[in-house]
């Protein structure tokens, strides 16, 4: 099941959808970094190319990033 959450970007509300493991990646991340979710989301919204959706940049950097992945191969 997705879970939608809603966010400013670039002063527009929009909203995304993605499975709840997702969510909690990012949410990890942006505890790693000393961020808030909202901050994670712009800066990946930011940084994606533009043919690629917001949603799947999202799932791209919680592959990347997973603190949890990084703690494991050490």
């Amino acid at each position: 099941m997705l879970e939608k959450r809603s966010f400013t970007l670039s002063g527009h509300r929009t909203s995304v959808a993605l499975e709840p493991e997702f969510w909690a990646v990012l949410g990890a991340i942006a505890a790693v970094r000393g961020r808030s979710l909202s901050a994670v989301v712009a800066e990946t919204d930011a940084a994606r190319p533009p043919e690629r959706s917001l949603a799947s940049a999202l799932r791209v950097r919680a592959l990347k990033e997973n603190p949890a992945e990084s703690e494991s191969k050490s």
